[in-house]
């Protein structure tokens, strides 16, 4: 099983858009490799993507629908980087050790 028999939060979805989980102990398995995989070319394209940006911004002549594509492309983009951070997030949660009460610094 993954970390205190936590599911991964794969970085695709399911029918209708449910989330898709793994249960594995083999971070090195075939899944585990092929979710690393997606996420390095969803967080690749979203790089990309906000490269771009400033050129269609800054073009006048861009109309409506370069305008539309644009914020199709980056909402796509989001919702992937966002399922990326929260699969990765979760990980790291469950995998670090927690300091005690006693040792956490207070937020100035």
């Amino acid at each position: 099983m993954t970390p205190q028999n936590e599911l991964r939060l794969l970085p695709w979805s399911g029918p209708d858009g449910k989330p898709c989980y793994l249960s594995t102990d083999d971070s090195g398995g075939y899944m585990s490799r092929l979710a690393d995989n997606i996420e390095a070319v969803q967080l690749g394209m979203a790089a990309e993507l906000v490269e771009e940006i400033p050129a269609v911004l800054g073009n006048r002549d861009a109309g409506s629908e370069d305008l539309r594509r644009m914020l199709t492309e980056l909402t796509g983009a989001l919702r992937d980087v966002l399922r990326v951070a929260t699969s990765r997030g979760h990980l790291l949660a469950v995998s670090e050790p927690q300091p005690t009460a006693s040792l956490r610094k207070p937020i100035l």
